[in-house]
């Protein structure tokens, strides 16, 4: 294929510096350096081809991502790779796979719930994988109330030993990827009887399979849960079922970071505090938030150089029609994705500062800030990987008839990110969790308990009940205060509005259920303010390379003014702005589209994706898109006979008129 690359022109264009960018979107140099080197390591491997994966049949694809996750493992031993680079090398892979469990869910458990000796047993085995484990909790009939699992771990003090049963159908282990095929051992989470009482769920480590010929132990029925969506996507991972009958285990087996069960029998509260198993879901719901700007990152460099190859319409005199990306239409549904991305970046980026000032606080007996830790780390992986599942079908949608192709890449992408939505926590339940602490942390407001973190705006809500913007004119909104301001009144007066509602209440949940929707909304104001304070926090920090800085201010107002234009009537109803503050805001936004219009290319060039990573005919770096498109086309299995299998029986016989006589 001819070597010629038609976005040149757009990336001539660009007003910054594109290769500090991408140590910016990196997080460092060393990051970069990192993620640069094992992306181009992987894509250069054909082992890890994947162009054929939505055209292979289940099995087939199974046993081809078992072949992929060994060979990655083999390439991370053989060139020595550390943790980070391990972690980036699986990333860039990008097949879901038993790893992801293994690494990502149950060594973490481990290291957060189990004891000093128990982690000295069993992490070695983990990090060397002589065993693979999967993370067990959620049920057949229950997911996000975990208090409501069923699964039973009995204490017998005759044998020294848990015996773990399934009770209930629904009791069963649904869901845990891994664990249908491919895992030895797992953390089941189960209910602790001790002596007949029920002392409410916690973590043991079980053995599923044989180390020796991999069949499942006595007393385990095993399994696949069957195909999910979409064509290849999530269908390389084997989320399983798995039932217990009379499992026994031995009493350490329990993790026993917390609480510990003597021989007797006997439950004791370590001093260890409870709390700390709070840090383990930090860190994986950080880590979900910055997969979100990976993902929506993908699909929108996808969609812009599309966009850019793109022509429709518009041609006079015969000369070349429209780029698709110079329509405003186009424009205003695709750049405010560009800026989410960014804006997703950062939130990521902090949400890991976040992460280790809470461990740090906890490992000093400092739980002051862990409430609002959690609300906070529940209420971001609920907004950014909703608006990332939404904004990926965007994509898909901007780039018209031809990505809804496999070989776009988009339709793939969407099947595998939108569980996100679901795992670690059903996105309006973590709103609803949310919202709960901030009515918390109003009913504490007279105590004199100041709020902190990210709520600490909630102790000037008297002023924020009172304030009116000052916008006069379009330019304005480019303030970074002005902008805080009315965010900040926005989540306030929305958070008091529905604690008043709540006040009328005589019973406090049964106010809370019949106001739920209004308490969902609410949280949702208190997350978009954090990312939008913490984009504008970003921007206050020295940020080198020609232009760098400006264009992230530019994507900063374009992703806070298109949420005041999205939910403008928040903004309206509780008085923050007025209409005509409004109409100012979306002149505004208008202007900030033409000024990202000739660095478009340039931003999500600063991704740094590797056209193997992107897979996407539509996203090629060069843009040489149809050629490739007619080149993917004639590698279906259909065009592999050019008279297709069944025309003698079905098709022949009914343009012969002779269907009576078919066999069919």
């Amino acid at each position: 294929m001819e070597a010629v690359d038609h976005l040149a022109p757009e990336r001539n264009r660009a007003q910054f510096d594109v290769e500090e960018m991408k140590i910016v979107w990196a997080g460092s140099r060393d990051a970069f350096e990192v993620s640069d080197r094992m992306s181009r390591l992987v894509a250069s491997d054909p082992v890890f081809r994947k162009d054929n994966r939505p055209m292979l049949g289940r099995k087939e694809l199974f046993k081809n991502t078992l072949r992929k996750a060994a060979h990655a493992w083999k390439r991370i031993i053989e060139l020595r790779l550390n943790e980070e680079e391990a972690y980036r090398l699986r990333f860039y892979v990008d097949e879901p796979a038993f790893t992801d469990l293994h690494w990502g869910m149950f060594i973490p458990a481990i290291k957060g719930q189990g004891t000093e000796e128990q982690q000295q047993k069993w992490l070695p085995l983990a990090y060397k994988m002589q065993i693979i484990g999967c993370y067990a909790q959620t049920e057949l009939g229950h997911g996000s109330n975990v208090q409501g699992l069923e699964t039973t771990a009995t204490f017998d003090p005759q044998t020294d030993e848990f015996v773990i049963n399934s009770p209930t159908l629904t009791s069963s282990k649904w869901w845990p990827g891994g664990l249908g095929k491919v895992s030895t051992h797992a953390v089941v989470y189960a209910r602790l009887i001790t002596d007949g009482q029920d002392q409410g769920v916690h973590g043991f480590i079980v053995q599923l399979r044989s180390l020796d010929d991999h069949l499942p132990l006595p007393g385990i029925t095993i399994g696949d849960i069957g195909m999910k969506f979409g064509n290849g996507a999530y269908n390389s991972m084997d989320n399983g079922v798995l039932r217990f009958d009379d499992v026994r285990i031995p009493r350490n087996q329990m993790l026993m970071r917390v609480l510990q069960v003597t021989r007797e029998g006997k439950c004791v509260q370590s001093n260890v505090p409870r709390q700390l198993i709070y840090g383990t879901m930090v860190y994986v719901r950080q880590t979900i938030v910055s997969d979100a700007s990976c993902a929506l990152s993908r699909a929108v460099c996808i969609a812009t150089r599309y966009s850019a190859v793109r022509r429709q319409f518009g041609s006079h005199n015969g000369g070349p029609e429209t780029q698709v990306i110079d329509y405003k239409t186009q424009q205003a549904r695709l750049f405010p994705l560009l800026a989410s991305a960014y804006a997703f970046r950062f939130i990521g980026e902090w949400l890991k500062w976040l992460y280790t000032d809470v461990t740090g606080r906890l490992q000093a007996n400092d739980f002051s800030t862990l409430p609002e830790a959690h609300a906070c780390t529940a209420g971001l992986k609920s907004l950014t990987t909703s608006a990332t599942a939404d904004g990926i079908e965007e994509c898909r949608k901007l780039c018209g008839g031809h990505g809804y192709l496999c070989s776009s890449g988009l339709p793939e992408l969407f099947a595998v990110y939108i569980p996100s939505c679901t795992y670690e926590g059903d996105n309006v339940v973590l709103l609803l969790q949310v919202a709960r602490h901030l009515m918390k942390t109003i009913s504490q407001l007279g105590s004199g308990k100041k709020p902190v973190g990210t709520t600490a705006y909630m102790g000037r809500v008297e002023q924020l009940m009172q304030c009116r913007s000052d916008v006069q004119i379009a330019e304005d909104w480019l303030k970074p205060n002005v902008v805080l301001e009315a965010f900040e009144a926005r989540a306030a007066r929305m958070s008091v509005a529905c604690a008043q509602a709540l006040s009328k209440f005589t019973n406090p949940e049964e106010g809370f259920q019949q106001l739920s929707a209004d308490l969902v909304e609410a949280a949702v104001a208190h997350c978009q303010l954090i990312v939008v304070s913490k984009f504008l926090e970003k921007l206050q920090q020295d940020i080198p390379g020609k232009g760098v800085k400006q264009q992230l201010q530019i994507l900063c107002s374009i992703y806070a003014l298109f949420l005041v234009h999205k939910h403008l009537g928040d903004f309206l109803s509780t008085g923050c702005i007025t209409a005509k503050q409004g109409s100012l805001a979306n002149e505004q936004l208008r202007s900030l589209y033409s000024q990202v219009r000739p660095n478009a290319i340039a931003l999500v060039d600063a991704f740094d994706y590797t056209d193997h990573y992107l897979g996407s005919a539509l996203g090629r770096y060069d843009g040489n898109v149809y050629p490739t498109l007619y080149e993917e086309a004639w590698k279906d299995p259909l065009n592999e006979s050019v008279v297709p299998d069944g025309y003698q029986e079905y098709v022949r016989p009914m343009l012969k008129q002779q269907l009576r006589n078919a066999r069919l």
